[in-house]
């Protein structure tokens, strides 16, 4: 199988807003990448980031933007998501991981993408591996339509979740979470030629661009 961006979001079915999301998570774990001054295994963290999310749709709720769904509809997309189901059963980090291993990336690229979620977040934490740090975190920037700061994405995705009970949030783990996240944020710039406010829309756009036909390790 092609191990291409553009061509597995094709073969996968995966919908334009998850491919956009996905590669803004890449450009941003590459730009925090280069402005380090260790070697980093920058191929393997912008190929896990690029399929961290390929089984999101399992756990979508469909009705929720419905403007993600054009130009196909409603109906082609579920139909999609019974085809996912089916194949790679109802919990989205299974189907992921399941297709990672299809696509053939490397053990360490399986490894970074293991460590990204905010339910991974306190976890890495403690973790000495500065490219699961970054690739954590990269996803707490990117929101369903922009680059937000880590206090915006935390409110962006409370709200997004509090109505379904699928995915309810206990308060204390939230809380837990969101203070480790800015613990993490802290750490991954202490010793960074940049700061996460310099992270933008604006400032991925040449790496977006890099990461159309990228060759996944």
């Amino acid at each position: 199988m092609t191990k291409k961006s553009l061509e597995i979001y094709e073969h996968y079915k995966i919908m334009l807003s998850l491919r956009e999301h996905q590669m803004k998570v890449a450009a941003v774990a590459q730009q925090i990448c280069k402005s380090r001054e260790e070697k980093l295994n920058i191929a393997e963290v912008v190929s896990a980031c690029l399929i961290h999310d390929m089984g999101n749709i399992i756990k979508f709720d469909l009705n929720y933007f419905p403007q993600f769904l054009e130009p196909q509809g409603l109906k082609y997309w579920n139909a999609v998501k019974q085809e996912f189901e089916k194949k790679y059963g109802k919990e989205e980090h299974r189907a992921t991981l399941l297709i990672a291993k299809e696509i053939g990336v490397s053990k360490k690229t399986i490894s970074y993408l293991s460590a990204i979620g905010f339910s991974k977040t306190t976890q890495n934490l403690s973790e000495k591996s500065f490219e699961k740090k970054i690739c954590c975190y990269a996803d707490q920037r990117v929101g369903p339509f922009s680059i937000l700061s880590v206090e915006e994405r935390l409110k962006e995705g409370r709200e997004r979740y509090k109505d379904r009970k699928d995915k309810s949030i206990a308060s204390t783990w939230f809380e837990i979470r969101s203070r480790d996240l800015k613990q993490l944020e802290e750490q991954i710039f202490k010793n960074s030629k940049i700061q996460p406010f310099d992270i933008t829309d604006d400032s991925i756009k040449n790496y977006l661009r890099e990461l159309i036909n990228f060759a996944l390790v």
